[in-house]
């Protein structure tokens, strides 16, 4: 495994979420994803594992936001 992969979860919008990035080359890439099922929300890439990260967040925000839920 690469030193450079990382994963944590963090709670976007009351989601609970996983983040994962890594580099391939002079790219950074991330995405963000729904811990149960496991469905990637959004993905993004940059200069810097920050950058990637930030970018892939914030379109998880504005997908999760609009997300409908239902009381049962």
């Amino acid at each position: 495994m690469s030193t450079q992969y990382r994963t944590r979860e963090e709670t976007v919008e009351n989601w609970p979420v996983r983040i994962v990035s890594y580099c391939v080359g002079p790219i950074w890439y991330a995405a963000v994803e729904n811990i149960d099922p496991g469905a990637k929300i959004a993905r993004s890439d940059g200069t810097s594992r920050e950058e990637a990260e930030r970018r892939a967040l914030d379109k998880a925000r504005e997908r999760l936001a609009r997300t409908r839920t239902f009381r049962t």
